[in-house]
């Protein structure tokens, strides 16, 4: 138990576990705020370090009464990257942010929930930080529900419509294949990837997360708390050799 946090009474078990199975459906309709730190490690020729800390905001909101839209935002505030060189310089700010719009289906008779809508690469970090370029594409999720477990899939594709000239091309797709079992005690345990694939270089960088969670209540405010590891199976040539990271998420239930 985490220290601060209370007890879990019966009475609101039934509401706390429906807390849990939310936070694992990416289009459900919980509003939350993840924050989270990546740090890679193993990066070049000097093994050199890399922090990235994100905020996440997840965020619902109706257009009618039966038209729902998730908005998932991904803002890298800050970005610590050590020269992966020597004498290189390290390069530090916030990184370029990326937009998605989910708009989330009825339920499939097999139980499939799934989502789709744009995404958007906004040129907003800073130098070193930025692909300089805005991107757009779509996006989708597909998921299923079941004693426990959370399985299935988030995909988006980029394209470069507009930018600096000089900069490179945007053709990327992002896969996200996952997989999670929620246990009683409101404890999850996960695995995925969070692989890109740069379609110009024919390159993949695939990072696969391992981690473990746990949903606490500081008296009535739910919060979870994560801390994963990761492996690179594979990244372009000086790319990163593994990382871990840590989560911490604000939940907003109606």
């Amino acid at each position: 138990m985490v220290a601060g946090a209370v007890n879990i009474a019966p009475a609101a078990a039934d509401n706390t576990a429906e807390l849990a199975k939310k936070l694992q459906n990416q289009i459900s309709d919980l509003s939350s705020v993840p924050m989270k730190l990546d740090w890679d490690t193993g990066i070049g020729p000097q093994d050199a370090d890399r922090s990235t800390y994100v905020v996440q905001p997840v965020l619902p909101f109706g257009i009618t009464e039966n038209w729902n839209v998730i908005s998932r935002t991904i803002v890298p505030v800050y970005i610590d990257a050590e020269s992966p060189v020597a004498g290189g310089s390290d390069t530090t700010g916030m990184g370029d942010i990326l937009q998605s719009f989910f708009y989330p289906k009825a339920p499939t008779d097999s139980g499939w929930i799934w989502g789709a809508g744009p995404v958007f690469s906004l040129p907003t970090g800073d130098d070193g930080l930025t692909s300089d370029k805005f991107s757009i594409g779509p996006t989708a999720v597909a998921l299923k529900q079941k004693d426990g477990w959370t399985y299935g899939g988030l995909v988006n594709q980029l394209w470069s419509v507009s930018g600096d000239d000089a900069a490179a091309d945007v053709n990327s797709t992002f896969l996200q294949p996952f997989m999670s079992y929620t246990m009683k005690t409101y404890t999850n345990i996960g695995l995925n990837t969070e692989s890109t694939y740069d379609w110009d270089n024919e390159q993949w960088t695939v990072p696969v997360n391992l981690f473990v969670s746990q949903l606490v209540k500081f008296g009535k405010h739910p919060v979870q708390f994560l801390a994963g590891y990761r492996h690179y199976a594979d990244a372009p040539n000086g790319g990163p050799d593994w990382g871990i990271r840590f989560e911490v998420t604000l939940m907003f239930p109606k």
